[in-house]
């Protein structure tokens, strides 16, 4: 029987590492994720809004509603539309990082939030909190079966070890000469 590595690959959003990749030039660093889960995690960070060529700062974005579905848009330019972009940054994260068990993104973002993202009428007013983020919509849909979490549902015992064994079985199914 195999063993498993020492630590198995999980992508991440950047910003949990407290990489200073947000929009206004901050981070969001997670000490519950750099001190107990990076024990067992190969953590590979990934920022798609930094991929797909937006600086830092940059304009913030939200996720819209329109009459072609929810778009990604500037907030203070709504003609800026990063929603394809998103999109194809998740394909691409899925065929580069093949090797991925698990996938911590950051919550409520209009790019990486898993559910619960605001959504915005294109006259500005709020909508719902239905939305997901296009780069994890993408990701997600390239690679089913993907164990993923956010941040926030890291906060909960219960959720963060449903996570944790979802990434070793994740593991054990890629790599079946560990049983």
């Amino acid at each position: 029987m195999a063993d498993i590595p020492l630590k198995i690959p999980v992508g991440i959003s950047s910003c949990l590492l407290g990489e200073a990749v947000r929009y206004d030039g901050g981070h969001k660093y997670d000490p519950l994720i750099t001190t107990q889960l990076a024990e067992l995690f190969e953590f590979r960070p990934f920022c798609p809004e930094m991929a797909i060529g937006l600086g830092v700062p940059r304009e913030p974005i939200q996720l819209v509603r329109t009459d072609r579905g929810i778009r990604v848009r500037g907030i203070r330019h709504p003609e800026v539309d990063v929603t394809r972009q998103l999109q194809q940054a998740g394909n691409n994260c899925a065929r580069e990082f093949a090797d991925l068990c698990g996938y911590i993104f950051k919550a409520r973002s209009p790019s990486c939030g898993l559910e619960g993202v605001p959504t915005w009428t294109e006259q500005g007013e709020q909508s719902g909190l239905d939305g997901s983020g296009a780069f994890a919509a993408a990701l997600l849909s390239a690679r089913p079966g993907l164990a993923v979490t956010d941040e926030a549902r890291l906060q909960n015992p219960d959720l963060r070890v449903q996570f944790i064994e979802a990434v070793f079985s994740r593991y054990r199914s890629q790599h079946p000469e560990c049983d």
